[in-house]
């Protein structure tokens, strides 16, 4: 997802798609390690999601404090 996409998200919707992609992310290790991962690439997009993600809960929280 793009950054646009993911600061029109809610934080509720921002949460779950985190805990859904390390969840995804954690499956694809294991095929990963098997052989059995037919993208390997997918793991690179799917860690650089998950950055994009806690990113913009992190910018939401520092305008909260502020």
């Amino acid at each position: 997802m793009k950054m646009e996409e993911i600061r029109q998200l809610t934080d509720e919707e921002l949460k779950l798609k985190l805990e859904d992609a390390i969840e995804e992310m954690g499956n694809l290790r294991f095929l990963h390690s098997t052989h059995q991962l037919d993208n390997p690439m997918r793991l690179q997009m799917l860690r650089k999601d998950i950055a994009r993600y806690r990113t913009t809960l992190h910018e939401r929280e520092l305008r909260l404090v502020k």
